[in-house]
């Protein structure tokens, strides 16, 4: 039975993928708008799991940590192997601007994407490993945070499209 938490399995670091990845992040914005552009706001408002985030606070989620992805890169290629700063993602999505429509962020998402994939083709291969210090989780290379927000984006986009598949929506 699959795990309702991680629909894709959990991220793996695999070498030479950097160009897919950022493929992936760049298709990204369209599917999640195709995705969840039908729905109305009961639906928006439904918990992908049990105990899990609503639709609503997934779409606002991305935009968040998609915009820490970004500043990380930016902290990574300008400083050297900077400490970056957590943040308590369950606590952002009780604020009110998770309440917000699901328009804002995706408009941010598609913006921000097209910034992100500009910025990361853009990178040679001294860039690609340059790191950061996460607090939590040790030295990450730019090239690994590619594939883990590739990852992550993809990881949310499953919780919708498993939860509209199992309504029949």
């Amino acid at each position: 039975m699959m795990d309702e938490r991680f629909p894709i399995g959990k991220f793996a670091y695999k070498e030479n993928m950097t160009e897919s990845w950022i493929q992936e992040l760049e298709v990204l914005p369209s599917l999640l708008n195709e995705t969840v552009k039908k729905l109305n706001d009961m639906q928006l408002d439904t918990p992908y799991r049990d105990g899990g985030w609503t639709i609503r606070q997934v779409v606002h989620h991305i935009a968040d940590s998609h915009l820490n992805a970004y500043t990380r890169f930016k902290l990574a290629l300008t400083e050297e192997n900077p400490v970056i700063k957590p943040y308590e993602e369950a606590a952002w999505a009780e604020l009110a601007d998770y309440q917000l429509p699901v328009d804002v962020s995706l408009k941010m998402i598609k913006l921000l994407h097209n910034r992100l994939v500009v910025l990361l083709r853009s990178l040679n291969e001294e860039q690609l490993n340059k790191t950061f210090i996460h607090p939590d989780s040790g030295e990450v290379k730019v090239k690994e945070n590619i594939g883990i927000y590739a990852w992550h984006g993809k990881h949310h986009l499953a919780h919708i499209t498993n939860l509209c598949n199992k309504n029949s929506w």
